[in-house]
């Protein structure tokens, strides 16, 4: 298991890796965060609002199902917002330039790195 720095690190490796944090939907607050150009603190608030919005909105459909990640696609960036299954109410957040990202091989290791995390 890694931790949580370990984790974020992790997934700064990823080509394209602009800022990465996780985050507790539960307070907006930021657990830990590497990187730069984007100010995590406000994003992390303000995507624990998408997250919120989304699960009060299945629950509103009767969707009992879970998220697995949601993908906010800018003109220069790729937004990742993916719950951690065995922590409810943490979320990862990664930001990618989408130049120079692959957005398939992204979600992909930001599953690999949700797995074996250890928060």
């Amino acid at each position: 298991m890694a931790t949580l720095s370990e984790s974020i690190s992790e997934l700064m490796k990823v080509d394209g890796g602009v800022a990465c944090a996780v985050v507790d939907a539960n307070s907006g607050m930021v657990l830990g965060k590497e990187g730069t150009g984007v100010n995590l603190d406000v994003a992390a608030a303000g995507n624990t609002e998408i997250v919120r919005a989304k699960l009060k909105t299945m629950k509103a459909l009767g969707i009992k199902d879970k998220i697995e990640d949601i993908l906010i696609t800018l003109n220069s960036q790729y937004h990742i917002i993916r719950p951690i299954v065995e922590k409810p109410g943490l979320f990862i957040y990664l930001v990618l330039d989408k130049s120079k990202a692959n957005l398939a091989m992204a979600r992909y290791r930001v599953n690999e790195v949700e797995a074996a995390m250890s928060v």
